[in-house]
């Protein structure tokens, strides 16, 4: 299999995980990996709030986290690298979705942001955290 480097990024973010995705180019590059770039939705049809939203709505998130991370990394590294890049898009929890992908594509190397932390997670981000912390495979953290 080849080798890959995981970049996780919120495409709700705007364009504040652009850094992140070039960090993340930059190091596959390093070593010669493939790039992955994976956003993760909530779960919309959990039963506690799937009442709440159309039976289409999460088919539309989908669609447009998408469009949106395909923006995203097209803004961070122009389109002709964009073309190379793996796009996905997983729904869940985000820590157990990106550590399930970089495990199903044994990646090398996870890429992650460092967002603003509030007072209870001064140092690093819940979910950069828990990947850190559970990781199989290095973890890189944009400040």
């Amino acid at each position: 299999m080849t080798n890959s480097v995981l970049c996780a990024v919120d495409v709700s973010n705007d364009d504040d995980d652009i850094r992140v995705i070039q960090a993340a180019a930059r190091l596959a590059e390093l070593d010669g990996a493939q790039l992955d770039v994976i956003a993760v939705l909530p779960d919309f049809g959990m039963s506690q709030v799937s009442a709440f939203f159309n039976e289409g709505h999460h088919a539309k998130m989908v669609a447009q986290a998408k469009s949106h991370l395909n923006e995203l990394v097209t803004k961070a590294l122009g389109a002709d690298q964009n073309a190379k890049v793996r796009h996905v898009i997983a729904t869940g929890r985000v820590y157990d979705e990106v550590l399930s992908l970089a495990e199903k594509s044994s990646a090398s190397l996870i890429v992650v942001g460092a967002h603003k932390a509030d007072l209870a997670d001064y140092l690093l981000g819940p979910n950069a955290a828990r990947i850190v912390r559970h990781a199989k495979c290095s973890v890189y953290v944009v400040r």
